[in-house]
């Protein structure tokens, strides 16, 4: 059994005891977290689109992501401009997977 949930914009497929990493979610490791917005829910060959269904997890760890580096540069202008960025995420331990 996997579902399809949405959070931070970004669609995961998951199933029990998977761990995924997403954008930033309040709370602390430790924390039980629910997605609600479930596109998708597969049971062997039964697939529901739009099902009333939840998502349960823990919150592993607050992470950061890699660092990303943009650079810019205008040739012949004596221009240039270099910044980082490092995206706060989430690690995710899914426990369960309920039909509403």
């Amino acid at each position: 059994m996997f579902a399809v949930i949405k959070t931070g914009g970004k669609q995961y497929r998951v199933a029990a005891d998977d761990k995924i990493t997403v954008m930033r979610l309040a709370g602390e490791a430790g924390d039980k977290i629910t997605f609600d917005e479930v596109l998708m829910l597969v049971d062997g060959d039964n697939s529901d689109f739009g099902v009333k269904a939840s998502v349960t997890g823990e919150i592993v760890e607050q992470a950061r992501g890699d660092r990303v580096i943009a650079f810019k540069k205008r040739r012949r202008k004596n221009s240039k401009r270099k910044r980082g960025h490092k995206q706060d995420l989430t690690v995710v331990k899914i426990t369960g997977i309920a039909r509403a």
